[in-house]
């Protein structure tokens, strides 16, 4: 299929994809994508609720559990209209305005997610290695400093691409292989040299994920030599202990995220069905699991949400 167009590029259409060949069961596949993006509001949500209405928890770790929980919230949010609307209605048509919008929210999100996991790594640093300064340091002002600056980074760095992609001419196939818009596959449509988005595409990428990644690694480095440094065993696993959320949160981030790449490099010849659960892994599994690895993990956000519970379920409520 080729675009064709009348006057201008807004007038140009690309043609989203399910699971193709499967058509059939789009809707029973359509249950368990809506029950995880259901499980993803609601658990990111109560995350939410229980940090904002719970004063115990005005603390820098749970307002960065909260950046988290709020990023997770909007990636699950920037795909689920497509996703469900291709499986529900067979909505597979999105005007090129709306793929670039969609496309600009899942890039910049992703890139915040990371730039959110390193400010957390670095409150753990700072609550470990250096704890009588920690209030000190880790203000709220200054809090309030690292998320913009971690969405205005995010966003800054991605906002040129739908630019880059709106200067082509799509003269191929116009049909992509997943249910959402993403830079790289749109940019391999394109009928003229694209050699600009792929260093751009690898620039962000190098100057984000991968600095975000060495610095946490860094600070975790540090971490180790500072627990190691305590003098019982039980002060060193309580240290540790505080950071297994995060621990978590990280590799749920970044294994997918890495899983992703290989694929699209080097498994070519692997089915297709792989590319796209691996796409789906990418984007909603660290969504789903973050709030259930917080809630488990942390004894305060536990607490928290169980009393929420059980104020719910007590009678008291409905005299």
């Amino acid at each position: 299929m080729v675009i064709f167009y009348n006057s201008s590029l807004q007038k140009a259409t690309f043609f989203l994809t399910g699971f193709q060949g499967l058509e059939e069961l789009h809707g029973w596949i359509s249950i368990p994508f809506f029950s995880i993006y259901l499980t993803v509001i609601l658990g990111n949500l109560t995350i939410l609720h229980v940090i904002r209405t719970d004063a115990t928890l005005h603390e820098p770790m749970y307002y960065f559990l909260a950046m988290l929980a709020l990023t997770d919230l909007g990636l699950c949010l920037s795909t689920l209209p497509t996703v469900l609307g291709i499986f529900w209605f067979d909505a597979r048509e999105i005007g090129i305005p709306a793929c670039f919008t969609q496309l600009f929210f899942i890039h910049t999100l992703s890139l915040v997610e990371s730039s959110v996991l390193l400010s957390m790594s670095f409150d753990r640093y700072v609550a470990i290695c250096n704890p009588l300064r920690y209030s000190t340091i880790l203000t709220s002002r200054r809090i309030v400093k690292m998320g913009l600056s971690s969405v205005l980074r995010s966003a800054l760095l991605i906002l040129p691409l739908p630019f880059l992609l709106k200067r082509f001419h799509y003269c191929r196939s116009h049909v992509l292989a997943h249910a959402y818009c993403l830079h790289l596959e749109i940019m391999k449509l394109a009928c003229s040299s694209i050699i600009v988005n792929h260093i751009y595409g690898l620039f962000v990428v190098a100057c984000t994920v991968g600095v975000d990644s060495l610095l946490i690694f860094l600070s975790y480095t540090l971490i180790l030599q500072a627990v190691l440094g305590k003098a019982s065993r039980q002060e060193r696993l309580r240290a540790l202990n505080t950071c297994i959320s995060h621990i978590c949160a990280v590799l749920l981030f970044y294994i997918p995220m890495i899983g992703l790449s290989l694929v699209h490099r080097f498994g070519e010849h692997l089915p297709r069905i792989v590319h796209l659960l691996m796409s789906y892994v990418y984007l909603l599994v660290p969504p789903l699991m973050n709030p259930i690895v917080y809630s488990i993990k942390t004894q305060q956000i536990r607490q928290r949400i169980i009393k929420k519970f059980e104020f719910v379920k007590s009678p008291r409520c409905f005299q």
